[in-house]
């Protein structure tokens, strides 16, 4: 049901009952073993049937992320279950609900971070029913799921008209608040056909990331098709140019990119249209001479002197300096490696990764070009699956979100859909428009009520042409971040904290 439930499936109601069936096992079972047993179970079915696209790009990579993951969620399910079996069901369920969003939270912010599967993602593709996540951001959704999940478990324990009123309650609520959230259309304002309007031109270029995309030998024709794109339909009002990740994937020194001979056509197309701001995935390099200045610097043995990879974004304009955004949350295993595995480097090499990693900034940046309505979040692919990271760019004054990814390692699977849709959650969060350039697709315009305005099908190439409205301010979410996962660490510390001091207490009475 787990499965079942999750983008791009239209069976989203399902969550309200998906968990259930493991919840009566936890009834019924005495074995802690035999539960864990059970969990591992479902956590490995939810795994598998929803992200099993990630066989595409590393088939050893998916069995071990998958399996991993699967055992990392039985965690917080087995500490409900020991302690509804040692506290009894009201501080069992309150753990769950505790456990669960707890580790939703640090899955987000330690090293090997995986959150595809949060729990509120999973309302993504219905933004008219999670308009308040402006406030709760995606936590709000995990802890709806749970606490509707739990009073229909115990409706079908014992149905009682209490219980009905209280589920059908849980249940229904937000949906009342959504449409008390919604914003006006004068808040969503903006339109395709805005004359005399600062507009966008978003690329999809559809270059296969296996065959082509990274042949130095195809590079100027690779140039050329998205400088084609992104003139044919460019006007007098165009500010933005929008090119995927990696567009420019000729890797380049980031202080000679204006003396790369392959990407001299660039150059001439910034010129050619002095009023508008280009920005594109960029493959580059950073050389920090002999000091190693940073933990993923590599050296080159030729010159003893050090530098680092960067999955980056830059902003060109003109005659104006270069500005560069280094992509800061980077893939677990394929473009980084948690400090405590990184004697596990060669391993992950053949996952598909790299053993020296990506470097990469310590936090969000914001790319601008003067005169330009358009202060724009580079969020680079994995990136844009992180709200509260995403608020950071908000924070430092960005009125337009733009998503640069190559979907194209995953093939035509629910992967590049499911990313799609979470986009649709940052546009929510921070009532931002998001400007979406994937490589092979789906590209997209999103308004910022989290409707998709136009989008571009998978596997072509084309364009988009919209007049975005720069939006500034910020949204509840914004200003506060995740507070119901923040509050939810603190209860579980709590918990975790009377636990053990009811052990020693027994401890010292047995002595």
């Amino acid at each position: 049901m787990l499965v079942a439930a999750w983008p791009a499936s239209s069976f989203t109601a399902i969550i309200f009952i998906a968990w259930i069936p493991l919840l009566l096992v936890a009834e019924r079972e005495v074995q802690p073993n035999r539960f864990f047993r059970f969990s591992y179970l479902s956590m490995l079915i939810w795994n598998a049937g929803t992200t099993w696209w990630i066989w595409n790009s590393t088939a050893a990579g998916a069995i071990g992320a998958i399996m991993a993951n699967a055992a990392l969620m039985c965690i917080p399910l087995w500490g409900f279950f020991s302690f509804k079996k040692k506290y009894g069901q009201r501080i069992g369920y309150a753990s769950l609900v505790i456990f669960w969003l707890s580790f939703e939270y640090i899955h987000l912010n330690w090293q090997l971070s995986w959150p595809w599967l949060t729990l509120g993602n999973v309302f993504a593709m219905h933004p008219s029913w999670i308009q308040w996540y402006e406030y709760t951001g995606v936590s709000g959704g995990s802890l709806w799921v749970l606490l509707a999940n739990i009073s229909l478990f115990f409706m079908v324990k014992k149905f009682t008209l209490p219980r009905l009123a209280v589920s059908v309650g849980l249940v229904a609520v937000p949906f009342v608040l959504s449409i008390a959230c919604t914003p006006s259309t004068a808040e969503i304002a903006g339109n395709s056909s805005s004359e005399n309007k600062p507009n966008v031109i978003v690329v999809q270029p559809n270059i296969d990331p296996y065959s082509e995309k990274f042949e130095v030998s195809g590079t100027e024709a690779q140039i050329q098709k998205l400088i084609s794109l992104s003139e044919q339909e460019m006007d007098a009002n165009t500010r933005l140019v929008l090119w995927p990740e990696t567009a420019l994937p000729v890797g380049v020194w980031q202080n000679d990119v204006r003396g790369n001979p392959y990407y001299q056509a660039v150059f001439e197309f910034a010129n050619r249209h002095p009023q508008v701001m280009l920005q594109t995935g960029i493959e580059t390099y950073k050389n920090y001479g002999t000091v190693k200045e940073t933990q993923t610097a590599r050296k080159m043995e030729s010159t003893g002197t050090y530098y680092d990879a960067f999955n980056a974004a830059v902003a060109i304009k003109g005659n104006e300096p270069l500005q560069f955004y280094n992509k800061s949350k980077l893939v677990p295993g394929v473009e980084t490696l948690p400090t405590f595995m990184l004697w596990m480097a060669s391993i992950f090499e053949h996952f598909g990764g790299t053993t020296g990693g990506y470097g990469s900034d310590k936090e969000a940046g914001i790319l601008s070009t003067s005169g330009n309505p358009y202060v724009t979040a580079p969020i680079i692919c994995y990136e844009s699956i992180y709200g509260e990271y995403v608020t950071n760019y908000v924070l430092k004054g960005s009125n337009l979100l733009t998503i640069m990814t190559n979907d194209g390692w995953w093939a035509n699977t629910p992967g590049h859909r499911q990313h799609l849709q979470y986009a649709r959650l940052r546009a929510i969060e921070t009532r931002k428009w998001v400007a979406r350039s994937a490589n092979t697709g789906i590209s997209a315009v999103i308004d910022n009520a989290g409707a998709l305005r136009e989008t571009r099908a998978w596997d072509t190439a084309s364009f988009i042409k919209f007049a975005i409205p720069p939006i500034t301010g910020e949204t509840f979410f914004v200003r506060n971040g995740a507070i119901i996962f923040g509050l939810a660490l603190l209860l579980m510390i709590a918990l975790l904290l009377y636990h053990f001091a009811m052990l020693s207490k027994k401890r010292f009475l047995n002595k």
